[in-house]
């Protein structure tokens, strides 16, 4: 079992890493050429650097993945292809699933429909300090779960 971590603009990233640490699981961050940093993150992360494009670490990861893994993403497109192989869960400890996935999936696809006709939409909550403990709480519980 690996942590992918689609790493750009995570705000969890230390989170996952910190949780992957205490259980000995290695952990890929896929990010963007453009965070390229040589400072190494932590012994047990791989960094995987891609190029820039809208979606290129989503098809890094969905290339990388396998049956057990866990992905931590925002992206509602790249958790719908990743729930084939892997447990897919948002920064805000939200688990994707199968029953989940084509609402939300919806629901993004009427807000960009809203935007091109200049119409307001939410933009997404503010990333609150009890998000973030959810968020640990439940990626602790989908670890232990696959232990």
């Amino acid at each position: 079992m690996k942590i992918f971590i689609d790493g750009d603009g995570s705000p969890t990233k230390q989170e996952s890493i910190q949780l992957a640490k205490k259980y000995d699981l290695p952990v890929v961050l896929v990010t963007s050429i453009d965070h390229f940093s040589k400072k190494p993150v932590a012994d047990h992360v791989e960094t995987v650097y891609v190029e820039r494009g809208a979606d290129s670490a989503d098809f890094k990861i969905l290339s990388m993945i396998s049956a057990g893994d866990i992905v931590v993403t925002q992206d509602y497109g790249l958790a719908s292809l990743a729930l084939a192989k892997a447990t897919v869960i948002h920064h805000s400890g939200m688990v994707y699933t199968v029953m989940n996935i084509d609402q939300l999936l919806r629901q993004r696809y009427e807000s960009q429909q809203m935007r091109k006709a200049k119409m307001r939409t939410k933009g997404p909550k503010p990333f609150t300090a009890k998000d973030r403990q959810h968020f640990i709480q439940v990626l602790d519980e989908i670890i232990q779960d696959r232990l």
